[in-house]
C-alpha cells in the first residue's frame, strides 16, 4: 500500500483508516505529485523529541517532523512522525478536538512533500489555507 500507518504507542487510533489513505493519496494527485510510498508514524515527545535532537539537531519538542526520501520530486516517497502527545496538548490549547488536529496535522505533512513550506508568514498563511481546504473537504 502506498500510505502506511504504524503506531509505537497506541493512544490514538482512527475508525476509517482505509478513507482516510486514500484521501492522502487523492492530495498528491490534486498537488500534482506522483506519490511512491508514504509512511506516518504515530509516536510519542520523546520519540520524537529524540529523531529531532538526532537528524535536525533541535532540543525541543514538535507535532511533527517529515523526511522526503524522494530521489525525484516528482515521485514522493516521504516518512512523517507525528507526536500524538503534542497534538492532544496543541487541540487544547487551540480549542479544538483532537480528531481535527491529528488530521491537520497528517495534511500538513502531506503538503509539506507537495512542496508547501512554512518558514515565511507568506508561507504559513499559505500552508493553513491549504490545510484548512482539505480539512474541509475531508470532514464535509
Amino acid at each position: 500500500m502506498t500510505v502506511q500507518f504504524f503506531f509505537t504507542q497506541h493512544n490514538i487510533y482512527f475508525t476509517k483508516r482505509t478513507a482516510l489513505k486514500k484521501f492522502i493519496q487523492d492530495i498528491f494527485k490534486k498537488e500534482k505529485r506522483s506519490l511512491r510510498k508514504l509512511t506516518y508514524i504515530f509516536c510519542s515527545d520523546n520519540y520524537l523529541l529524540g529523531i529531532n535532537k538526532a537528524h535536525l539537531q533541535h532540543n525541543y519538542y514538535t507535532d511533527i517532523i517529515t523526511f522526503d526520501l524522494s530521489d525525484t520530486p516528482r515521485k514522493i516517497i516521504g516518512e512523517i512522525y507525528i507526536s500524538t502527545d503534542r497534538v492532544r496538548d496543541n487541540a487544547a490549547s487551540l480549542g479544538v478536538s483532537i480528531k481535527n488536529e491529528l488530521h491537520r496535522v497528517i495534511f500538513h505533512g502531506a503538503l509539506h512533500l507537495c512542496s508547501y513550506k512554512d518558514k515565511t508568514l507568506k508561507q504559513k498563511n499559505e500552508m493553513r489555507a491549504k490545510e484548512e481546504e482539505y480539512l474541509q473537504a475531508y470532514f464535509h
